[in-house]
């Protein structure tokens, strides 16, 4: 018997997010202004904890990895996303979709267990912050740093490997902005069984896992604010733990959205608007929800400034 060849088509597709030629134009100006805002409040993050001593803690350093990983994440996506709007016929080799759904999975996955280990870190701050330097030592922060990171290459990777053995033959037109798993799917003829209980499986373990210790995390939080006896200090708890929740909230919400349902049940234009929201609205949001009420970035932002752009006093 011969051997059938993994993939029938070279190349795909991408629909982009829509077809109305009226919108392609501005849909591009607002989404290129999206990726700009992302990249420089991003990189501006992890500038800033870099230069500022003061930020040099294990808070800040979890809070550089999750720039570090939305910059990578948005730089995956929306310079190809940003073509589909300028490009009659987006076309992209297979190798290159391939290579983009790997990279996407590897910090899409990561961004998960970050916001889990964020959370983490709040609640020890917050629960023994006598204890907080041993505990959250620098040892540990980098082992949490690289265990977020193995996970993403981990899922990414086995994902990718059994996505290699899906023979595409159908239409090469991919419904959506990116090379996500589904949509690829999608277009499978051979038996995406495996690839769907792989897909559901490890959604299950990237969301619900870090969701159960960000949930618990914070209700250890609460209990712990409530005993505190000062407004004050409780009020300062309370607002650094805020925009933690808000961010998760956006993000896993869109995420559980998209993933934790079979492709079948799943609507892939109600997919496209929740990836929107992961991939592009949370990453941009990110570095403006941690730094707008958290004084030690603004004093530190502030100071840096001074620095750069010192005052000449005649």
């Amino acid at each position: 018997m011969e051997e059938v060849n993994n993939t029938a088509v070279a190349e795909f597709i991408l629909s982009g997010l829509t077809e109305n030629p009226k919108l392609q134009v501005p849909l591009f100006l607002i989404f290129l202004g999206v990726y700009l805002v992302t990249v420089v409040g991003n990189l501006g993050m992890i500038i800033l904890i870099l230069f500022s001593s003061q930020l040099h803690t294990p808070m800040y350093y979890l809070l550089s990895s999750l720039s570090f990983i939305d910059c990578c994440q948005s730089t995956v996506i929306m310079p190809k996303m940003l073509l589909t709007f300028v490009t009659e016929k987006n076309v992209i080799p297979y190798s290159e979709c391939i290579t983009q759904f790997y990279f996407f999975c590897v910090f899409v996955v990561a961004e998960c267990h970050m916001l889990a280990a964020m959370a983490y870190d709040r609640y020890v701050a917050i629960a023994n912050p006598l204890l907080y330097n041993v505990t959250m030592s620098y040892q540990v922060c980098l082992r949490m740093i690289a265990g977020v990171y193995g996970m993403g290459l981990v899922s990414a990777t086995a994902h990718t490997v059994f996505l290699l053995r899906v023979i595409f033959c159908k239409t090469a037109i991919i419904n959506h902005f990116f090379c996500d798993l589904f949509p690829l799917l999608e277009l499978s003829c051979s038996s995406i069984f495996i690839n769907e209980v792989l897909a559901l499986s490890f959604s299950a373990f990237n969301i619900i896992a870090p969701t159960l210790t960000i949930l618990s995390s914070y209700i250890f939080i609460i209990v712990n604010i409530l005993r505190i006896q000062s407004t004050g200090g409780r009020s300062k708890a309370f607002s650094t733990c805020s925009s933690h929740i808000m961010a998760v909230s956006i993000f896993f919400g869109s995420t559980a959205f998209m993933y934790l349902q079979p492709s079948s049940a799943s609507s892939l234009g109600q997919g496209k608007l929740s990836s929107v929201f992961y991939t592009i609205v949370v990453p941009m949001l990110n570095p403006m929800i941690y730094s707008l009420r958290n004084k030690d970035v603004n004093v530190s932002f502030k100071k840096l400034l001074k620095k750069v752009f010192p005052l000449n006093k005649d």
